[in-house]
């Protein structure tokens, strides 16, 4: 039998692959993004499992609800849907949004972290969605912030901020303390533990809440809570447990039902969980 022909790849053609392969892997991590393996260090013991499931395109960063609603959060919009129907309700976004992040209802609108992530130097906001009038608008604009605004939180009549880093940086996380009621003067700075952001996966404390005197933060694409207390004395974070949960990554929020919520962002959905 004849052995078949094998034609000669010229040399240019492999010269042409070899100049579009950093970018095919670039753009293959990319559209792989929201399928990173489900890995921890850590141990979890029982946290929240799923109770309830809505739907939603916007489901992509952040969820957060109320009595009557529930609030999905993509980068440049908040979508209110009725939580006992599911039914969208109205959408809220602005011309300037780039990356929004995390949200939180207090007197009845939604707080969200904001930021210019990826683009450098690092920009970041708190804006607010009101559902009377259907407009995210500007609520506070930091200036030189020690990263990218991730999450928010009120405690107290304090602000709680989350300014994330990544990758090689994501060290440099820092959660700010601004006390007295506003957002310029700042209280306290602390950092996250070593096995904490070792768990990270070159990412970022993606969403985070209070939980009495605890905080529960959240993996940025890890079914993983880590409870955090404040130090006793310096500057870091101190582990108390890991917990399992059904979000994988991005922001949490109270629910004023009980329990939390989050999104399942792989599957586009708002996911209602309650303690185990």
């Amino acid at each position: 039998m004849t052995a078949p022909c094998r034609r000669r790849v010229p040399a240019w053609r492999w010269f042409a692959v070899a100049v579009q392969l950093p970018a095919l892997v670039i753009m293959a991590a990319a559209l792989g993004a929201d399928r990173a393996p489900v890995t921890t260090h850590f141990v979890r013991r029982p946290g929240w499992t799923t109770t309830r499931l809505i739907a939603s395109p916007h489901a992509t960063q952040a969820a957060a609800a109320d009595g009557r609603h529930a609030y999905a959060i993509s980068n440049t919009t908040v979508a209110q849907y009725d939580r006992a129907t599911g039914r969208l309700v109205q959408l809220g976004t602005a011309a300037d949004a780039k990356h929004l992040n995390s949200g939180f209802v207090h007197e009845g609108r939604v707080y969200c972290a904001h930021s210019n992530y990826p683009a450098e130097p690092p920009e970041s906001e708190i804006r607010v969605f009101d559902p009377a009038t259907g407009k995210l608008t500007l609520l506070h604009r930091f200036k030189d912030p020690p990263g990218s605004l991730v999450w928010c939180v009120r405690r107290g009549g304090d602000w709680w901020c989350c300014f994330a880093w990544y990758r090689g940086d994501n060290a440099r996380t820092v959660l700010v303390e601004y006390a007295a009621g506003g957002l310029e003067r700042e209280a306290r700075r602390f950092t996250f533990p070593a096995e904490v952001v070792g768990d990270w996966d070159g990412m970022s404390a993606s969403g985070g809440i209070w939980d009495g005197d605890t905080l529960l933060v959240s993996h940025h694409h890890v079914p993983v809570l880590y409870r955090l207390a404040l130090p006793a004395d310096g500057g870091v974070l101190r582990l108390v447990e890991a917990l399992g949960c059904p979000f994988p990554g991005q922001g949490i929020a109270a629910d004023p039902a009980g329990g939390l919520v989050g999104i399942d962002r792989p599957h586009r959905r708002i996911v209602f969980a309650e303690r185990e």
